[in-house]
Order: C-alpha cells, then sequence, then structure tokens
C-alpha cells in the first residue's frame, strides 16, 4: 500500500476521535470540483509513504490517536486497502472511510470482514445531475446505489455528504437528494472552497441561506441533516 500524504493529527475527519488522516492516489471520477486534483491526476508528483512507513508511524502513535481516517483520491481502487486496514486494527486502530461509492464490492467485502468502524460517502450530485458532478459522460448509477443501500443497512456509524457548488448543484435538487438517501443515518452539507488544488477553475460556494435550504429539504428525509464547516 502506497500513501501520498498523511495528515498526522486532525480532531475533524473522525467525528468524535483523535485520527490521522491517510491520503491515497487516483480516482475514478473526475469532479470538477474536487480538492485534490493532485493526487487525483499525478499522485506520483506527490511524496510516496510506503506501507511499512505508516505502520511504523501508527506504532509511534499509539495512545495518542485513537482512529485512522483513508481518504483519497479514491481508497476503494487500492487491492492492499484492506490487508492495511487489518494491520492497522490489529495496533488497535478504529477505521474510518472515505468514499465515493463507485466500488460497492469492495465497500461490502470491507464490510462484511468488520473491518470499518465508520463510513462516510460522498453524494456528488442527484441521481439526474450525477455524471456532471463526476466530470465522466456516463455513470453506472446502480453501482453507486448499492452503494448507499449498503451503507443504509449497515450497523457501523455512516454518513452521506455533499459539496455543495454554485454551477453543479440546484437547491431544489436537495429534494431529490433526500428522498433517495431517506433512511441514511446522516447527511452533512458541505460548502466548496476554492483552492489551487481544485481540478477547474471558475466555480464557488454557496450563501449560508441557500445552503440552509438545502437543508432543510434533505432534512425532511433524513432528520440528522446538518451543515457542516460552515460559519
Amino acid at each position: 500500500m502506497i500513501f501520498y500524504g498523511i495528515n498526522k493529527t486532525t480532531l475533524l475527519d473522525y467525528p468524535g476521535h483523535v485520527a490521522a488522516t491517510f491520503f491515497t492516489g487516483g480516482c475514478n471520477m473526475r469532479c470538477p470540483f474536487c480538492q485534490n486534483s493532485g493526487l487525483v491526476l499525478e499522485p506520483r508528483s506527490q511524496p510516496e509513504i510506503r506501507e511499512r512507513q505508516a505502520l511504523d508511524f501508527l506504532k509511534k502513535r499509539k495512545g495518542i490517536l485513537e482512529g485512522i481516517c483513508i481518504t483519497g483520491g479514491e481508497p476503494t481502487l487500492q487491492p492492499d486497502l484492506g490487508q492495511f486496514i487489518r494491520q492497522a486494527r490489529e495496533l488497535g486502530y478504529l477505521v474510518k472511510l472515505d468514499t465515493n461509492g463507485y466500488r460497492p464490492q469492495v465497500l461490502r467485502r470491507l464490510l462484511e470482514e468488520g473491518l470499518l468502524d465508520y463510513v462516510a460517502m460522498d453524494i456528488k450530485a442527484s441521481r439526474e445531475r450525477y455524471a456532471a458532478a463526476c466530470g465522466l459522460p456516463q455513470v453506472e448509477l446502480d453501482l453507486i446505489e448499492q452503494s448507499v443501500e449498503l451503507l443504509k443497512n449497515s450497523p457501523i456509524p455512516c454518513e452521506f455528504r455533499t459539496t455543495a457548488v454554485k454551477g453543479i448543484h440546484t437547491v431544489e435538487e436537495f429534494t431529490s437528494i433526500g428522498r433517495w438517501l431517506q433512511g441514511g443515518k446522516a447527511y452533512f452539507l458541505q460548502n466548496f472552497r476554492d483552492s489551487e488544488q481544485v481540478m477547474q477553475c471558475g466555480f464557488s460556494g454557496f450563501e449560508k441561506e441557500r445552503l440552509e435550504e438545502m437543508r432543510e429539504r434533505a432534512a425532511v428525509y433524513i432528520p440528522r441533516a446538518a451543515l457542516r464547516g460552515v460559519d
């Protein structure tokens, strides 16, 4: 397993736990508003962190960190993801996975083997607008829907989340998103923030009032719908 970055301590990435975040390279989507274009397009341009280095770091941080968050890029593309998670769990760490849900067979296997303690799945847009939000000519939406159902029915803590972007989303479509995700444990709306690492220039975030309207629409179907990181 190769990583392309570690956030050594975070209080935000794994709710309720002091954690470290590990970044994998590569992705099967090309979301134009992606904040990690370097990891997606040119992961080998980033400093490599080998599996042994990552595990040595975790050994040294035992008693300080409670968990790890594995994010990307898209972690489920990594063939040795399960192996790394097992070793991290053997060291006593809780494991949170961030995923776009496009490889439900991998997610299902990790859940069935009891390797995950928390999953956060990005919901890019409503079904009708999904391909455009993913930056792809077409999307096999059935794969996304399989992952949604897996997490709706999982006994572990799970969340769905959407980054709201002007030019990608409308306020009205969050009624459709909420209806789709009904039965989910939690749903969070994050506002887009521009940066040098964004895949495509020209996007902006929404005003807080519009974000609150989005949240209210989703909350009709998912009571635990909230804004995250919005002042």
